[in-house]
């Protein structure tokens, strides 16, 4: 599977991309019939990065737009779908069933275990943490339950991306073609949501098969309330290690119930995450004429045939360049999903630590599974453009345990009340000043310079009162 957005691909020489598909070189950029992007030239009516020309043709433009008629046709009949919009998903479901392949549905015997370890670990979360159960009720899925019960969050965080990337293509086009096209936009809109919806299936279909839990990114993928395990890839994930499968179920059903508390009593979580990745979204900015190098030697005729459109897809479409914005956006996000994990692995350490053995060595193993980009990492980067990788999750369960242990379990929580008091990327290098800040003030003023002031001053003024014996109140002494 790729492992960038949406047909974005970054700058290649390899020759064999200016190949068609018997080999023939093409020449250039120039292209001749069918040598450019889905049979049209954009140089032939002065396109962004046309070597040609200089004048607008309307004759070429109405070309195009014929072509790109019946491309959409072709593939709206290979996927019977007609839907339009900035991601297709009638394609993007139709293409993910197929990846998953034949599925065994649930027993009721898998989804009373599933029950039974999601009771025990909600039980011995309720010492570790103040925040309570968050799931009202916790299920087994089948890989297409997940394909249905995440597709809502799923098209919030592809949205955004795919708005984008289809705003490129009518902007790429020169501004005479642009107040020409007109009402014809939609038509590019609809190739984009073809494409888009492609690769999202394919994407999901295989992330559908190696999800642990609705949560297993770090993101609130499920209906809110509803916790999840997958006990078909749970059971994979068990093949190889040492732990007893019932241990290893109630160690992820842990994992699932403290990320469902998280996000259910700490409301503006869950939207402050999205809404990062949308922001990160807004910011994408493309090279059109990128298109004309990465989709040379395409045959219209090809696109009604779904094997040859993921291989059109993985060729890459676009290049995305990361502008300032877009860095602080993911630093914020890489941080977020840093402060979440690494909260999750010290609740569940905690809780669990003493009652199973191999906690240890599952909290690694899953932990090593993020930081070598798995599937997950990888799938998150193909859909919405972002390398979902925490770099800081060793670091920030190190600041909660140390807050844990100086403070105590609800001033830790506490720091979830307002995310102007969660720490910083460099709180996360340096757990030893954040800790310090929590102990020396009440937890809701710490980032006050003002508070922080009073507070000092009022210290100094009860210890000179007790130095002197004088009894003198802060009041006295203010007045």
């Amino acid at each position: 599977m790729s492992d960038l957005p949406f047909g974005f691909s970054n700058s290649d020489d390899d020759p064999d991309h200016k190949k068609d598909p018997t080999g023939r070189e093409q020449g250039g950029g120039q292209g001749g019939p069918g040598g450019m992007p889905f049979g049209f030239d954009p140089s032939a009516f002065g396109a962004a990065g046309g070597p040609g020309g200089g004048g607008f043709d309307p004759a070429a433009l109405g070309q195009m737009l014929s072509q790109f008629g019946q491309m959409l046709s072709g593939m709206g009949s290979a996927m019977g779908t007609g839907q339009t919009g900035p991601v297709n998903y009638d394609i993007a479901k139709n293409l993910a069933r197929q990846q998953m392949g034949t599925i065994t549905p649930i027993t009721e015997g898998t989804a009373s275990a599933v029950a039974d370890a999601s009771r025990l670990a909600e039980l011995w979360l309720d010492g570790a943490t103040t925040l309570p159960a968050g799931a009202t009720r916790t299920v087994a899925w089948t890989p297409n339950d997940w394909l249905d019960g995440t597709l809502d969050t799923w098209k919030r965080l592809c949205d955004p991306v795919a708005e984008q990337v289809s705003g490129m293509w009518v902007q790429g086009l020169p501004e005479e073609a642009r107040n020409m096209i007109g009402p014809m936009a939609g038509m590019l809109t609809q190739m984009g949501g073809l494409t888009f919806g492609s690769q999202l299936g394919q994407a999901l279909g295989q992330l559908s098969k190696e999800v642990l839990t609705s949560t297993d990114i770090g993101l609130p993928l499920g209906p809110a309330g509803t916790g999840a395990l997958l006990p078909a890839a749970i059971e994979a994930f068990s093949e190889g290690l040492e732990q007893p499968h019932r241990e290893v179920l109630v160690f992820i059903a842990a994992r699932e119930a403290a990320y469902q508390r998280l996000y259910a009593h700490v409301p503006w979580l869950r939207q402050r995450l999205l809404a990062t990745v949308e922001d990160y979204a807004r910011g994408i900015k493309m090279d059109f004429s990128a298109i004309e190098e990465a989709a040379q030697g395409l045959d219209p005729s090809a696109l009604t045939d779904p094997s040859q459109i993921e291989k059109i897809l993985q060729q890459g479409a676009f290049e995305p360049q990361t502008t300032p914005e877009q860095k602080q956006a993911l630093e914020r996000l890489e941080t977020l999903l840093a402060l979440v994990e690494g909260w999750v692995e010290t609740v569940v350490t905690e809780a669990l630590g003493e009652r199973l053995p191999g906690v240890a060595a599952l909290t690694e193993t899953l932990r090593r599974r993020r930081a070598t980009g798995g599937p997950a990492e990888q799938t998150f980067a193909t859909l919405v453009g972002l390398e979902l990788r925490p770099r800081k999750v060793r670091e920030a369960a190190q600041l909660w345990r140390r807050l844990t242990a100086d403070t105590g379990v609800d001033a830790r929580d506490g720091v979830w009340a307002h995310p102007d008091l969660l720490p910083d990327s460099s709180d996360l290098d340096n757990p030893a000043a954040f800790v310090d800040r929590i102990l020396g003030g009440d937890s809701g003023t710490f980032h006050d310079p003002i508070a922080q002031l009073e507070q000092i001053e009022a210290r100094e003024r009860e210890e000179k009162n007790r130095e002197s014996g004088t009894g003198t109140t802060d009041t006295e002494g203010d007045s």
